[in-house]
């Protein structure tokens, strides 16, 4: 007499239910997977499917079983000449837009740094005669010179020349008053850490340079003169006042002490 294996009772993974719970549900076995996962409602798999994908690739791209790792094999419906063109289309689009979006915001900063180089030598120069000089200039001389203007004022105020004289007139003040033991290092100017502060610095120093030099030179005989004298002053006396400040806040750390703790010491915490 033989015997007939009997088969497991099917039970879909995704929402466990079986097969007795819905006699006309498809079932599929993608995968290598045996027992209790072996089975799965192609509805559920189908469900689970796009939530795995979230809509990439259109949903073509492969999918394997979080279980064994097997590759499920998917069978798409053959699609027409035209859709398959339009699939084209849309995937090279979303490739070339990265791409064309720098672009975009490269030309974005190219103009607007011609035209902050423009307004530069109208102000520096004076406005009828930084429009003659742009009228008999070169176009291409333009188009190269002028974007440099904002890239070498933002080059020039990266220069960290204030550390250096601070570092300088330390040592010197500290050889000067014999002061020997730990010293705190000393910190950059503000302006250095900040990347908003330095590009506006860096952007409003001609503007401050001609208002300075119609205030304080107004014997120079032109535009230029002004400028020039202006912004010399402005930035000698802008490092002046930093020198000084990060000396202080040097000497002021350098003096800190640390009491002895005692009980009648006040708790730093609530202060």
């Amino acid at each position: 007499m033989a015997f007939v294996e009997e088969q497991p009772e099917k039970n879909c993974w995704v929402c466990f239910a079986t097969e007795n719970d819905d006699h006309s549900a498809e079932w599929v076995s993608p995968c290598r997977c045996k027992g209790c996962t072996k089975w799965i409602h192609q509805s559920c798999l189908q469900r689970w499917l796009d939530e795995k994908q979230k809509g990439s690739d259109g949903g073509l791209g492969g999918v394997c079983c979080p279980q064994c790792g097997t590759r499920y094999c998917i069978i798409f419906p053959k699609i027409s000449a035209l859709v398959y063109f339009l699939q084209q289309v849309d995937r090279a689009l979303s490739r070339a837009s990265p791409v064309a979006a720098f672009g975009v915001l490269v030309g974005t900063a190219y103009w607007s740094a011609v035209t902050y180089g423009a307004v530069t030598v109208m102000q520096v120069v004076g406005h009828k005669k930084g429009l003659n000089m742009m009228e008999r200039a070169d176009p291409l001389f333009l188009l190269m010179g002028l974007p440099t203007i904002p890239v070498i004022l933002v080059l020039g105020k990266m220069i960290r020349w204030e550390d250096f004289l601070v570092r300088l007139w330390l040592r010197f003040f500290y050889q000067r008053h014999g002061v020997r033991g730990y010293t705190p290092p000393v910190p950059a100017t503000g302006d250095h850490l900040s990347v908003s502060r330095t590009l506006c610095g860096a952007l409003v120093l001609p503007w401050i340079s001609s208002l300075l030099g119609r205030l304080l030179f107004r014997r120079a005989t032109s535009s230029l003169q002004q400028t020039i004298l202006g912004g010399v002053a402005f930035v000698l006396l802008k490092g002046s006042l930093k020198v000084y400040l990060k000396h202080q806040e040097h000497v002021t750390q350098a003096e800190r002490r640390i009491l002895d703790y005692s009980d009648t010491s006040p708790d730093p915490s609530s202060s």
